[in-house]
């Protein structure tokens, strides 16, 4: 895979390749030219395909990750784990750098290879700040990128942003993507808390150790 480094001893069995990720590049030329040159030792960054910071790989497992068995956070939500399209192949296109930072000229490089090598959806991680967040802004070269992408062919997922749910804060909305943000999930993950008088309250929480037992309550009080 292009933008990879050779894989190690230790990764070289089949036991730990399932044929999920059959492309990996990265752009960075136009980040250089924007921010100058780094050490990437000290800035815990990798000048490859590879994930330094867990984005890439969190929102790439979203969107494709593979069916596991029995998995859970810390015990809690037992079942099975897996992405949007969980038989998809994935081909990376890397743009992001320190502190996230990217470069226009990068980000529409990465659309002209993916389109080149004639992937079938391109999932968009990224948003840029703009105020008000227009539908259409040339200063935004996600829109220019997405708008070629589905001139051939390509439907494009972008994220709709971090900043909701205020007014004016969704990102990516020009009419030819589809826009997508996080929403709420169909369970609760209950914590009761039982007083000496039997009476329950319960709230949530992702609490899984041991049961505290019964300890002193300290009411707040103003004062005068």
């Amino acid at each position: 895979m292009e933008g990879l480094l050779p894989i190690g001893r230790r990764l070289q069995s089949k036991h730990h390749c399932n044929n999920k990720i059959i492309g990996a590049r990265y752009f960075i030329n136009g980040f250089l030219a924007a921010f100058g040159e780094f050490n990437a030792t000290e800035a815990n960054e990798f000048i490859s395909a590879r994930d330094s910071a867990g984005h890439g790989t969190h929102c790439a497992s979203t969107a494709g990750g593979s069916f596991v068995r029995n998995v859970s956070f810390q015990g809690l939500a037992g079942g099975v784990a897996r992405g949007g399209a969980p038989r998809a192949r994935l081909a990376i296109y890397k743009v992001g750098w320190i502190g996230g930072a990217v470069s226009s000229v990068d980000i529409l490089k990465a659309f002209e290879e993916a389109i080149h090598d004639g992937v079938d959806v391109l999932s968009i991680s990224l948003g840029i700040d703009l105020p008000l967040y227009p539908e259409i802004d040339k200063r935004d070269v996600i829109y220019y990128g997405s708008f070629h992408a589905v001139a051939h062919g390509i439907t494009v997922v972008c994220s709709a942003g971090n900043s909701g749910p205020e007014y004016q804060t969704a990102e990516d909305v020009a009419p030819w993507v589809i826009s997508v943000a996080a929403s709420t999930l169909d369970r609760s993950f209950p914590t009761p808390i039982i007083l000496g008088n039997k009476q329950v309250f319960t709230g949530q929480a992702m609490y899984d150790g041991k049961d505290t037992g019964f300890v002193k309550l300290a009411y707040k009080r103003k004062e005068t």
